[in-house]
């Protein structure tokens, strides 16, 4: 993987829309979910091994979900963030 030289134009984000994914966190312009990066980290996989199964992932799409989860979750991000949105995915598996 080549490092970039400059960031990206439109530094990635991780929004909400409740026309895509059923509002479930994503990052910005793709329909990758923020729990699955999450999930992913908490399994010890590497960015390669994340880009690789999303191509679609900004380069800065990881840093993104990892600044938003410590923003929303805290320090103790990865724990936290992986129990709230398993709960999430959960009732709204039930409710569907």
């Amino acid at each position: 993987m080549v490092a970039l030289k400059k960031s990206p134009l439109i530094p990635a984000d991780v929004v909400m829309d409740a026309t895509v994914m059923g509002g479930q966190p994503v990052v910005r312009g793709t329909r990758v979910p923020a729990a699955t990066i999450i999930a992913y980290l908490n399994e010890g996989r590497s960015h390669v091994e994340i880009f690789e199964d999303y191509p679609t992932l900004p380069v800065d799409g990881i840093e993104a979900v990892v600044d938003w989860a410590r923003g929303r979750f805290g320090t103790d991000w990865m724990r936290a963030a992986s129990a709230d949105l398993a709960c999430s995915t959960a009732s709204s598996s039930t409710n569907a």
